[in-house]
């Protein structure tokens, strides 16, 4: 594991600036300032630090980014970054990138320099193109999206460009990286880039977007902290949501044998997803799903607005995700005071985690199991609790850890003692 130490401690605060900001698809904002009226507000949340979405400059969305070493305009520029990173780092809040290193917008200089010379272009191989020097070449895009033109990964040139970016901010104070569709990279090409980060940034937290797949084998031969746990987001909502903890305790054995390598970055939601409470059709089944990310074993990160129980839908078109990344006021006195009761049961759960540092590698195991109830222990370092879960719409006893039993409300979770 090549995790620094205090990734032990982390619980992110998801932030998706350019929505967050009412950057896009709308213009009027106050950029990464807006920030500034909500650092304490993730405080409070228990949060111990940010992981941004893209901030570098882009043509639409900021995952077609066309200058690394530039913050996008809709969200101001150097200073304002430097003034962000200086007051969250004030409040003991780490900060973390996330970088487009798989593709790059059409408006990227290095693309339109192959565009005007072709082949005779400098940087003509940092781009993946199918029968090169045919009369028929075909340019690669990122899953057919043809604004977004795919990076050549085998060319030294791109992995000396992305070396650069990554040590550029961390220089400026930025604590980490997310490595957006790292899922569509070569594993190696991490290997020969984050050494070179490291040189300098031994500390620093980089993970990897990986949807699906080997996990534990992508992590080993990339040289990444981490990767995101698709697998158990799926797991918790999708147990809650059809009567079955089965499948979440299937999920949570692969999850186990996914920290003998390396400890996963664990979400319930995120800004490519719908969100939770829209997900899940009981409202009251959103806090069984966090007391599950918060007792388990991860690095887990909240979503902006889903401790507040904001919906949102991801449609499958142009525009798709603006439902899930909305513009927040200006403040958090400004939100509605109908998602305090959610916030403060986040706050509950990650003050336990906070407390409990150790969950961070935790496993788990099957105390009691059926389509409706769940017991688990987490377990580390010679420490555990019991987590019950009851998703039923009636009270449930289950066993207790010693002996006897205990009630369970409908639509609740307790941790217990073991």
């Amino acid at each position: 594991m090549t995790e620094a130490a205090w990734v032990e401690h982390a619980v992110w605060w998801q932030v998706y600036p350019l929505g967050f900001a009412g950057a896009y698809p709308e213009h009027d904002n106050g950029g990464l300032r807006r920030l500034d009226a909500w650092l304490d507000y993730a405080i409070e949340l228990g949060a111990s630090g940010l992981l941004l979405g893209p901030v570098f400059a882009s043509e639409t969305h900021g995952y077609d980014t066309v200058d690394h070493f530039r913050i996008d305009p809709r969200l101001g520029g150097d200073d304002d970054f430097d003034a962000l990173v200086g007051a969250a780092h004030e409040r003991g809040l780490r900060v973390v990138l996330d970088g487009v290193f798989n593709h790059v917008g059409r408006g990227h200089p290095a693309f339109q320099d192959y565009l005007a010379h072709g082949d005779d272009s400098a940087r003509a191989r940092w781009f993946r193109v199918r029968g090169r020097g045919t009369d028929h070449p075909e340019l690669v895009t990122f899953e057919g999206h043809d604004a977004l033109v795919t990076l050549n990964h085998a060319e030294p040139a791109v992995a000396d460009y992305v070396a650069d970016v990554m040590t550029h901010w961390l220089r400026r104070g930025a604590d980490g990286w997310r490595l957006d569709a790292a899922y569509a990279v070569p594993p190696g090409f991490w290997a020969k880039v984050l050494p070179r980060v490291r040189a300098e940034f031994p500390e620093a937290y980089v993970f990897g977007e990986v949807i699906h797949g080997d996990y534990p084998t992508i992590v080993g031969m990339s040289t990444l902290d981490s990767v995101t746990q698709y697998e158990l987001w799926k797991a918790i909502w999708s147990s809650l949501e059809s009567a079955n903890f089965f499948e979440l305790s299937w999920a949570l054995e692969r999850h186990n044998g996914f920290l003998d390598t390396f400890v996963p970055q664990t979400f319930v939601g995120n800004h490519d997803v719908t969100r939770l409470a829209s997900r899940l059709s009981e409202e009251r089944h959103v806090p069984l799903a966090v007391a599950v990310l918060l007792t388990v074993g991860g690095t887990p990160s909240i979503y902006s607005g889903d401790e507040q129980g904001f919906r949102g839908v991801k449609e499958d078109r142009a525009g798709g995700d603006d439902a899930v990344r909305p513009p927040f006021p200006a403040g958090p006195a400004e939100l509605a005071p109908y998602g305090r009761p959610l916030y403060r049961v986040h706050q509950e759960l990650i003050g336990l985690r906070r407390r409990n540092a150790w969950l961070h590698r935790a496993r788990t195991r099957t105390l009691h199991l059926t389509n409706e109830q769940f017991v688990y222990e987490a377990y580390a370092d010679g420490r555990s609790l019991v987590i019950a879960l009851n998703a039923a719409k009636e009270p449930a006893t289950v066993p207790a850890p010693g002996g006897g039993t205990v009630e369970l409300a409908p639509a609740s979770w307790s941790v217990l003692t073991p």
